[in-house]
């Protein structure tokens, strides 16, 4: 990404100049060392150095998983340039679509990692977990986090994905706790992209993320909301960053039934889903805790996913169980604002859209539903 980018970009001035400085800086003084082979994450929390503490701590997580290239580039990259301690806590597979669930009722399996020198862990969780449960004080030694960056994802999280979006909901955890976020989505194209394209989305991101390390600090970051990035299919042809808008941009969500013949398995199986951590506790007598995740976490990938129209755990042989799996279609999107996030990706720019914690109800939405529940009382007294 080159100062050229910027100079079209819609963002607040007093991040542009950062942005500005921050591209100028790197272009002079060129990419810093890497870190030495003595990796913080080998050693007890107790013990890592001085050297690594005055440092802000940036916590990364993702949602498809801490094995995807999306996460790993990005760490390595922010730990290449050593101006913070990286730490990560992730979903160990993909949970791209599970929103802004957590687990509840239920054991999650906390693995150490090895992710390009970063101290790190892979969770058996959902981002959401991975994100409360960093900032628990249950995990690392910290605190707080300066920082907490989600992704980068693969695919989009425009519009009313951002309600489906795992990625997203990491960020928006972290602002629940007070600490300031950025998640990051790639416009990711199955027949054109390819995993060097996560690389070049870390480089155009990287000025965006550090000049926010650095506002933070100073406290000029905007409050009360979280920045999503959504960085274009072809990254480092950008046309800049533009400050966006949420669209109702949406995917048709279609299900198909499928045969019951080729489900008999998952339908044996699933019953004895209901408890995670109990089934964890078991593989745990003859596994490592990582070992026994791993394993269901395969069987869970070999099965079809199921909805039954029954009661679970109830055994009739006349009740008939059908099956149905999920897709998402693309459809048509009306809204033509050149502002709106999934437009300026179309259109080649570095989408930046700040998400709120408060929802926003346009005037009129709810001046009609005043004027309704006004009318329902009068008629009901």
């Amino acid at each position: 990404m080159t100062t050229s980018a910027v100079k079209n970009n819609f963002l607040p001035p007093g991040l542009v100049s950062n942005l500005q400085e921050v591209l100028l800086n790197r272009k002079g003084g060129g990419a810093q060392s890497k870190p030495k082979d003595d990796d913080v994450s080998t050693q007890p929390l107790a013990d890592v150095t001085d050297r690594t503490n005055t440092k802000p701590i940036v916590l990364v997580t993702n949602a498809d998983g801490i094995e995807s290239p999306g996460i790993t580039c990005l760490v390595d990259a922010l730990v290449r340039q050593g101006l913070c301690n990286v730490n990560v806590c992730a979903p160990q597979s993909d949970k791209s679509v599970v929103g802004h669930s957590f687990t509840l009722n239920e054991t999650i399996a906390v693995t150490p990692t090895e992710v390009h020198g970063a101290t790190a862990y892979e969770v058996s969780g959902t981002p959401v977990d991975c994100v409360s449960l960093a900032l628990s004080g249950a995990l690392f030694s910290w605190s707080k986090p300066v920082l907490v960056i989600s992704g980068i994802n693969r695919g989009s999280s425009c519009g009313h994905h951002m309600f489906y979006s795992g990625v997203v909901a990491g960020a928006r955890e972290a602002l629940f706790n007070g600490v300031p976020s950025i998640s990051i989505s790639l416009d990711w194209r199955n027949d054109e992209s390819q995993e060097s394209d996560f690389k070049d989305a870390v480089s155009v991101c990287l000025p965006l993320i550090n000049a926010a390390i650095r506002d933070i600090e100073k406290g000029a970051f905007p409050k009360s909301c979280l920045l999503h990035i959504g960085v274009p299919k072809s990254p480092l042809t950008n046309k800049g960053f533009k400050l966006t808008k949420q669209s109702l941009w949406s995917s048709k969500l279609c299900w198909q039934a499928k045969s019951s013949t080729r489900n008999l398995v998952a339908g044996r199986f699933l019953p004895n889903q209901q408890n995670l951590g109990m089934q964890l506790a078991q593989l745990g007598r003859d596994a490592s805790a990582a070992g026994a995740a791993r394993k269901l976490a395969t069987q869970r990938k070999n099965i079809e996913v199921v909805e039954s129209v029954g009661i679970a755990g109830k055994s009739d042989p006349d009740r008939k169980v059908k099956y149905f799996r999920l897709e998402l279609l693309d459809k048509k999107q009306e809204e033509e604002d050149e502002d709106l996030d999934f437009r300026a990706l179309e259109n080649g720019f570095v989408a930046v859209t700040p998400v709120s914690l408060v929802m926003h109800v346009e005037t009129d939405v709810h001046v009609a539903a005043s004027e309704w529940i006004s009318s329902a009382l009068e008629v009901e007294q």
